[in-house]
């Protein structure tokens, strides 16, 4: 690498004062200047027209500014400012060449732009050298002076300003020792600064507190080249660590970092061009402020750039991640350690803040992450809970104590989830998140607790309905005395064990003993109503109840029909009221008296006063009975014992008609003495049958053949009706009959069974009537708004079985039941 490559020589500022922003950015880039931190140092020259600096540079520094040709005269040789890297010093020291001052180019009046690259050395600087020429010491106009003035002036425009190292070099020395020429160069300078106008508040100040002054001599380089080559090769060893306490700029202060130099020395020159006083330590803080925020938002765009990040939040998207707090936290880390290297040196406070607003402007920007994450926690544990619960219900564990158990567990799922995700950077707090899952637990176990309560008492009651629906009903078909009283001891024993399961079923619920009362009590209700609504239904087939009666033909029709009429009357007083509670009541007797009795009603007494009889029927309610508990009304009772009356009056008679048939139809036998007569008689041939075997065999073929015709032509159903019917019908069918035996014998001795012929199986001796008799003209039916629709004046059966009013249902009430 060439030398001019290696220092990066460039023109910062040209002779109108435009800041070269570009080149300065290469310059940075290309030296690695930002890189450096704090340790750098830059050194910048000033001094007249013509008098060497950019020799002196070049030969100090190994730079390569441009060098005035002696051959073409004295002329303006640097335009503007310029820099370059000093090459081969450590720290890294950047070189600033300065325009020379009282130019013949710019005139005696155009002292801006030398006052403005003098304030910009001052302020960017940590050493500037003061150029001068050794024959102008102690003299009143040297134009040393106006270089003083000038640098002086503008340190007052330097608000608080930094402390530089003022190191003047005089050059082509004459014989006259350093010894004697410091002094006097010091006593000038103390003059020119005592003389410099300050303002009030640095009316007093030393020139110590502002600058380090610091003389060196060179001999002349056209005269002395090899000596003044010798005496630069001493002084450039100064400028090794000249940033190390005891170098030449150690107690610099306010150093603006490197990574900011290129937008401080901008800022710098912008404020100087505008002609305000420069603020410094504003400017520092302004420099860190803007810096540090470039940092801050590279690491931020870089994080939302990060792969590792990138994946992380995808594998989010998807479900719980593992080790998502450690992963996130390191990421974190890595981007908020490389802005505090690069941000080390700038202003603390600045740094700080900056810092800060990075890290919660980077907790803003992965928080939706982990709030997702959170998210899939929750609906996770949710998901385990109502798992959980289902798994332990099955296992006929307590509701109660297994809620417990895995909420429990849910609950400390999700906290180890919750520890996982957190950050080191954050103390985000996950109880909102948490609070939500409890109350979905509390909720779902709540739903489960009543669905499972509602399956409990759903079947405890389908169980009391099976077990009070048809024993009820088969005990109202009884209809006796004690119908009632088994039904309230049906009623007390079935709902007593209902209560006992009952309890027992919801005991692992742990619900306090209010609600299990109400509950208990709402069982024991359902068990009455079951009752009540049964005692309703059957109420509305009280007619047809009534009417269900079965007799034969051989038992006392009008005793029959007494009784049954009886025992029906005492079926609609047990259907006419609900007696659940014990509570006694006359409506029996009340029936009884005015209903069994034909001329009961005929004999009531009668009011004269109104002239109608005083029935005790004609009322829309029983005495001792409330409403709620009525069943049929007395005048419903009165409606339905009429119609009963007047549909089985036919059926009656029509029973005891039918019963005097049977028996003429049934006395075709011979009287007594007639067959004693006859066996007296014929007692020779009953012998002679006995001596001869093949007599009796005719005897029996021919009684088989009778008994076979008496059964095919059904011989006693015909003569029913009379001898003459019985005749005629019995001569039609006879020849038929014959002929159908013989076909059937033949059939059978050729091995074929014929196809059974249907004949009548029911004798008369054992046959069960049934009438069907439509209801008598002006019978009267009870409204339907009174009596369920059930019951039906269209169809009537009366049937009996002797004094014992068998029932013709199959239906046999157990004992235990009924007693």
């Amino acid at each position: 690498m060439g030398k001019a490559d290696e220092c990066c020589c460039m023109q910062l500022i040209d002779g109108n004062g435009e800041f070269n922003v570009d080149g300065l950015e290469n310059f940075v880039r290309t030296t690695k200047l930002n890189h450096c931190g704090l340790s750098y140092a830059v050194v910048a020259i000033m001094g007249p027209q013509s008098s060497g600096k950019s020799t002196l540079m070049n030969h100090l520094f190994h730079t390569n500014f441009r060098e005035m040709d002696a051959f073409r005269g004295r002329s303006q040789t640097t335009k503007g400012i310029w820099i370059a890297k000093c090459v081969g010093i450590e720290p890294f020291t950047i070189a600033m060449d300065l325009e020379g001052s009282d130019s013949r180019e710019r005139g005696e009046d155009d002292t801006t732009f030398e006052k403005q690259s003098a304030l910009f050395a001052l302020a960017i600087a940590d050493i500037v050298l003061i150029n001068m020429w050794c024959h102008d010491i102690g003299r009143e106009q040297a134009a040393n002076k106006p270089l003083l003035k000038t640098v002086f002036q503008v340190m007052m425009r330097l608000f608080s300003p930094r402390k530089t190292t003022l190191l003047f070099v005089i050059r082509d020395k004459t014989k006259t020792p350093l010894e004697y020429l410091e002094p006097i160069l010091r006593e000038d300078i103390q003059k020119i600064w005592d003389a410099v106008p300050k303002p009030q508040t640095l009316k007093n100040t030393p020139l110590s507190e502002f600058f380090n002054v610091e003389v060196t001599a060179l001999s002349s380089y056209e005269e002395k080249e090899e000596q003044f080559k010798e005496q630069v090769a001493e002084l450039r060893q100064r400028f090794f660590h000249s940033i190390s306490p005891g170098g030449l700029a150690g107690d610099r202060q306010g150093v603006v970092p490197a990574s900011g130099f290129s937008f401080s020395a901008q800022q710098i020159w912008r404020v100087i061009k505008e002609n305000k006083d420069l603020d410094l330590p504003a400017h520092k803080v302004m420099v860190a402020t803007v810096r540090c925020e470039e940092i801050a938002n590279d690491k931020l765009r870089r994080l939302s750039a990060d792969e590792g990040w990138l994946a992380l939040e995808e594998a989010v998207q998807e479900g719980p991640v593992s080790g998502f707090g450690k992963r996130l936290s390191s990421v974190l880390d890595t981007y908020l350690s490389e802005y505090d290297m690069e941000a080390v040196y700038f202003d603390e406070g600045v740094r700080n803040a900056k810092r800060k607003q990075l890290e919660s402007k980077a907790l803003d920007f992965v928080y939706p992450t982990y709030s997702t994450l959170l998210g899939h926690l929750r609906s996770k544990a949710f998901e385990s809970f109502k798992i959980q619960l289902e798994q332990s219900l099955k296992k006929r564990e307590g509701f109660a104590a297994s809620v417990r158990t895995c909420t429990q567990s849910c609950m400390l799922e999700f906290d180890r989830g919750c520890a996982d995700a957190a950050i080191r950077q954050a103390k985000w707090d996950a109880s909102k998140v948490r609070e939500k899952l409890r109350r979905d637990i509390d909720t779902e176990a709540s739903s489960v607790r009543s669905v499972k309560l509602s399956a409990i008492i759903a079947d405890h009651e389908k169980n009391l309905t099976e077990a009070l629906s048809r024993p009820v009903e088969s005990l109202f078909e009884v209809g006796d005395e004690d119908t009632w009283a088994s039904i309230r001891r049906l009623l007390k024993r079935e709902t007593e064990a209902a209560v006992l399961k009952f309890s027992t079923a919801i005991a692992g619920f742990e619900m306090d003993q209010a609600a299990v009362d109400t509950m208990v009590q709402n069982l024991r209700s359902y068990a009455r109503n079951v009752v009540v609504k049964k005692a309703r239904e059957e109420a509305g087939k009280v007619l047809i109840h009534m009417k269900d009666r079965v007799w034969t033909g051989k038992e006392d029709i009008r005793t029959i029909t007494k009784d049954a009429r009886a025992a029906s009357l005492r079926l609609l007083s047990v259907m006419a009221a609900i007696r659940l509670d014990e509570k006694p009541d006359k409506v029996e007797s009340l029936l009884f008296s005015s209903l069994m009795d034909g001329t009961a009603a005929a004999s009531l007494p009668r009011d004269r006063s109104i002239g109608d009889s005083v029935d005790p029927l004609a009322s829309s309610m029983w005495e001792e009975v409330s409403p709620q508990d009525t069943l049929i009304t007395p005048v419903q009772c009165k409606s339905l014992w009429r119609q009963f009356k007047a549909e089985t009056e036919y059926t009656v008679t029509q029973a005891i008609s039918a019963q005097e048939a049977h028996k003429k139809n049934n006395n075709w036998m011979p009287p007594p003495w007639a067959i004693l007569a006859m066996a007296v008689l014929g007692f020779n041939e009953f012998m002679l049958l006995l001596k001869n075997p093949l007599y009796l065999m005719i005897l029996f073929v021919a009684y088989l053949l009778l008994r076979a015709l008496w059964v095919q032509m059904d011989i006693a159903a015909e003569f029913r009706h009379g001898a003459l019917p019985g005749i005629l019908s019995i001569s039609s069918k006879f020849l038929p009959t014959i002929m159908n035996l013989i076909r059937r014998l033949a059939e059978e001795a050729q091995g074929q069974r014929p196809p059974e012929a249907s004949r009548p199986q029911q004798s008369l001796a054992s046959q069960s009537f049934r009438y069907q008799t439509p209801p008598p003209a002006g019978s009267s039916s009870i409204p339907e708004s009174s009596v369920s629709s059930n019951i039906s004046s269209s169809e009537s059966e009366f049937e009996s079985s002797g004094p014992n009013l068998i029932r013709r249902r199959s239906t046999n009430i157990p004992e235990a039941e009924s007693s």
